[in-house]
């Protein structure tokens, strides 16, 4: 299937590693010019190297102002913004009971606060091109994980993000979806899962529970979802969260 993105000009934050890795790996093949908004320039310039497509920003998404003028530099160099995958984030652990005020805040901003800003400074440029928006989500948000209060309501704000942009932009042809990841295994997964007692076999539990083929999702299958719900081929597909888990949130793995 073609999905009509040659030379399409998508942001996509954390685009260097990860699942966002995964994401500017499938845009470049699908033809799209993907721009990599990340604060890692190393990282940034080696993916984009060996794809021969896209640019980079080194860009600390924290900083409001920074990512104004990412966004800026990115229309002064191609004149135009086709769609933005918001993607960077990190499950920092910060809860209820080990956490405090500094370290909640600093995870709405890791996590959840560049989305509206990078959207925000784009709408102009996405108006004008009826682009398209995705963002990236997870279970914790429905599932919770325990421990992770900061990056819980961080999903859950993207998923409210996701529902409310889609309402707001309607007027302008935006569609606004969000794609919902359960158990993906990225550089940040096997960093997290080494940090347990007994790391192989807390892996081969997770995987035993999820239900489609008892295996992690992949990047690229994640990938293909973000890809297709920027293309025309979802033209009438809007304020959906979609996951692409292997059934892990809605299948009843009793049953299994």
């Amino acid at each position: 299937m073609d999905l009509q993105l040659k030379d399409k000009i998508i942001i996509v934050t954390g685009g260097a590693k990860g699942i966002g890795e995964g994401i500017t790996r499938v845009l470049s093949a699908e033809g799209a010019f993907p721009v990599i908004f990340g604060r890692n320039e190393t990282d940034n310039l080696a993916l984009i190297k060996e794809l021969g497509r896209g640019d980079q920003l080194t860009v600390e998404l924290t900083d409001p102002d920074a990512c104004r003028m990412a966004v800026r530099e990115v229309l002064h160099r191609y004149k135009r913004i086709d769609g933005v995958v918001n993607n960077a984030g990190i499950n920092d652990g910060v809860g209820l009971e080990s956490g405090n005020y500094e370290q909640l805040i600093k995870s709405l901003h890791n996590n959840l606060i560049h989305y509206y800003l990078v959207v925000q400074a784009a709408l102009p440029a996405l108006i004008e091109s009826r682009g398209a928006i995705v963002n990236i989500s997870s279970k914790v948000a429905e599932t919770g994980q325990g421990g992770t209060s900061g990056y819980a309501a961080s999903n859950g704000g993207r998923n409210a993000f996701t529902r409310e942009w889609a309402v707001e932009l309607l007027k302008y042809g935006i569609r606004v979806n969000a794609v919902i990841v359960a158990e993906c295994y990225t550089p940040l997964y096997d960093k997290w899962i080494k940090t347990l007692p007994n790391p192989a076999d807390t892996l081969n539990k997770i995987t035993s529970r999820i239900p489609l083929e008892k295996r992690m999702t992949t990047s690229e299958e994640i990938a293909n979802t973000v890809a297709f719900l920027l293309s025309s081929k979802s033209s009438h597909t809007t304020g959906q969260l979609i996951h692409v888990d292997g059934g892990y949130v809605h299948l009843d793995r009793a049953a299994l």
